[in-house]
Order: structure tokens, then sequence, then C-alpha cells
């Protein structure tokens, strides 16, 4: 949530990155505007009020007999005035509060302008697309051979978009988080990151097992509620089935006030993660790409406001470091301003090549929110000043999963085991089953 003070100041600002981020028919700027105004001036009676009663009360202990009486009767009509400008601030608070939760986060300057995802922009690419001697097999061809993944078992038992991973993608999805947890826990690979990007700060991340459920209105906090069709809402018990480990390691500070010398503070947390994926209708149906269940590794960081924004391009080159250990080709993508989340100030997405789809396809995202959630979520520093917040994908084990075996296939139809996540396991290759 924007500081009402940053919209008043900066209403110009405000509106061009409402419009830019494609929001102008769910956000009525000159509605909020408006009702802040009225609040402002009932505030403005509140306190008026409240300093003539406290002023009438004191004087009524002063004088005896019908001066006593003259002033009781005064300050009792002062109170239910009060009371009843007392509801009315506390019904334009709400609504105002509504309001402005409904407004974006400003945008950074780099950001590109655009419409959706088309529009994105790639400012880097490492490793050449790997050149197959032979027709490349996509992910489910693979996946099917090796016994390994079985999409139609799961339709049966659980609907379409989930699966089954047999064998070794199961084992190799444990070996990707034991790669993922001793990356960042290792202090000289955090430190050698964070100077390459001249970030200050060399802490490594605490690894988190977080709840796969929260309450609905913690994750409104987070400004994450919405969209709800995209969500498992479970009314009953008023909580949510997370669509990522940062909708609950992001409140993990809430209502706290946290000192310099804390800061920052890293998390990396594996979950399941669930999603409708409404409106994706016959989008990748095939396969494991885009599934309602699914695992992740999630970066979530609180830093001061100075380091905010070089703790994402610090996040960013982590998850460089992951995907070059995996050996797999990438290009980092600067998302534009219609694609980008509602809370991000920045958000930047890395894209890894998938051979049996001829393209690279999103597999990681960073979003900078700067002070957006700290406001929602009350998390101070020791100075006043909201912390800023950052979270990243460290690995979505699905779409990897995918990445290594389509980049890692052999003419044969096996597929190689990358060097960095042989030695947690007892194999290097994976060889189609025998019918």
């Amino acid at each position: 949530m924007l500081n009402i003070k940053n919209i008043r100041e900066n209403e110009n600002i405000v509106r061009k990155a409402i419009k830019d981020k494609q929001l102008d028919n769910k956000v009525d700027l000159d509605e909020v505007l408006k009702v802040d105004g009225e609040y402002v001036s009932i505030l403005h009676k509140v306190e008026s009020i409240r300093a003539l009663r406290n002023i009438e009360t004191k004087n009524i202990s002063k004088v005896e007999g019908s001066e006593r009486k003259d002033l009781i009767e005064k300050a009792n009509k002062t109170k239910e005035e009060l009371k009843e400008l007392e509801i009315k601030l506390s019904n334009i608070t709400g609504i105002r509060e509504d309001l402005l939760k409904k407004i974006p986060n400003l945008i950074h300057e780099s950001v590109p302008y655009g419409i959706d995802d088309s529009e994105n922009v790639s400012i880097k690419k490492w490793g050449e697309p790997k050149k197959l001697d032979f027709p490349p097999r996509d992910h489910i061809e693979l996946g099917k051979s090796l016994g390994i993944i079985d999409t139609e078992k799961a339709s049966i038992v659980a609907g379409t978009r989930f699966t089954y991973l047999f064998g070794e993608a199961t084992l190799m999805q444990f070996a990707l988080i034991q790669f993922v947890f001793e990356t960042l826990t290792d202090s000289k690979v955090i430190k050698m990151l964070a100077e390459q990007v001249g970030n200050p700060n060399f802490e490594t991340f605490i690894p988190v097992l977080p709840p796969v459920m929260i309450r609905s209105e913690i994750l409104d906090k987070m400004d994450r509620l919405e969209p709800k069709e995209e969500r498992y809402v479970l009314d009953e018990d008023n909580l949510v089935l997370i669509g990522s480990a940062e909708h609950t390691m992001g409140p993990l500070h809430m209502d706290e006030m946290i000192s310099k010398e804390q800061l920052p503070k890293r998390y990396i947390g594996y979950s399941t993660s669930f999603r409708r994926e409404a409106g994706n209708y016959g989008k990748d149906v095939r396969g494991i790409f885009r599934v309602h269940q699914f695992d992740k590794l999630e970066m979530e960081s609180f830093t001061s406001s100075q380091t905010g924004f070089v703790e994402q391009d610090f996040l960013v080159a982590v998850q460089e470091y992951i995907v070059q250990k995996l050996g797999i080709p990438y290009q980092v993508v600067m998302v534009c301003t219609g694609d980008m989340g509602k809370p991000d100030f920045r958000q930047i997405d890395i894209e890894c090549w998938m051979p049996g789809q001829n393209k690279y396809r999103e597999t990681h995202t960073s979003d900078y929110m700067t002070d957006y959630q700290s406001r929602r979520l009350n998390i101070k520093e020791k100075n006043g000043d909201f912390v800023h917040m950052n979270d990243a994908t460290a690995l979505a084990i699905g779409r990897t999963l995918i990445a290594i075996l389509e980049n890692y296939q052999l003419e044969d139809g096996s597929v190689k085991v990358p060097n960095v996540l042989q030695k947690y396991l007892n194999f290097k290759d994976i060889k189609p089953k025998k019918k």
C-alpha cells in the first residue's frame, strides 16, 4: 500500500502507474482522493471536538450549582456529537482503507512500458541453446519413456493438471532441494554474489518449511489474495492454500519492529503450492509446466529502504548462479508495466531454454515491492521507516525438471544428470524403461 502523503503529493505519477499497469478499470484515483478529503475533514472535526470536550470536562470540576449543571448538559451534548462523528470517522476510514489497497505500487524508471507479456524485454542471455543432432523430445515423451512422469493416471485420480513423479524424477527433486539449501547457506557463495552486484550485505539465508495454508486476511495484507479465482479457498476454516512459500514467509515479521543491525533478514523456503490456473484454459495443458499442485523453493528478504533495490539485483544473481550450475541456457527478462504484479516496483524474470518447445519459458521471477507490502503488514525498522521486501524464485521444481530433461536428453532416449546434482544421487543418467 502506498503512503497517502505520497499519493497526494505525486498524483500524476500514481495516475501513470495505474494506467501503465492496465488497472484503469479497477482503480478510480479521483474517488480515492475525494474520500481521503472527506476523511481528513471529519478527522479534523473529531480532533477539534475531542479537545473541546476535554476543556469542558476540566471546567465542570471548577464550578458548583446551576453553572455546573449547565456545563454538564453542554458536555453531554458535545459527547453525543463526538460519538456521531467517531462513527462517521470509523466508516470513512474503512472505505478509505479499501480504496487505498486498490492502488498499485509505483514503477521504477527502468521498467519498459508494455501492454502484456509479449512486450517484456530480454536484457541478458547466458549459454547457447543446444543444437541436437536428432529431433528433440518434449518432457512428456521423455517422462513417459523413462517411466518417471505420469499425468494420465494422475488425471484419473485427481483430475487434469496433476501429475505423479516416479523413481529418478522424485530423487532428482530432492537433489535439487538439497543443492539449493546448500548454496543459499554457503557464506562464501553468498558473499561472492553480493559483491558481484554491489550489495553490502553478506548474510546467508535461513531455511524454512512454512505453512501451506494462510488466513485469508493475512494473504490480503500480502496483497496476494486477489485474483481470488486463482486460489483454493477453504471458507469454512477461513484458510487459503498458498500459491508460493513467500505467501507465508512474507508475514513472518508482521507487526514487528526490526533494528537496523538485524537487517537484512533472508529466508529460503520450500513448500508445495497450489493454483487453480483460472483463465489458462487450453494453455500448457500437456505435461507438468502449468499444474494445480507444484513444489517451489522461494527466497524472501527484508531489508532497509537503502538496500532494497540492490537486494533484488542480488536475488537475481542467486537465481542465475543456480541455473548456470545446472548448465541450462537462459535469458533474463525485464517484465513490462502491463505484465508486472500490482505490488511490484520492478519485476525481473528468468526464462530457461526448452528444446522440446524450441523457446525460452519462464522458470523464475523476482519481485521488488519497496515498502508496499510492509505497510500493509506493519513491519518497521526501529527508526520508524517501513522495511523493504523482496521475493524471488530459487527453483520451481517442476519447470526445472522439464528444463533438465529436455536439455540433457540423448539420442537413445536417455537423460544425463547435471554434474552438480550427481553427488546427491546414486545414478548419473536416466535410461528408458524396458517395456
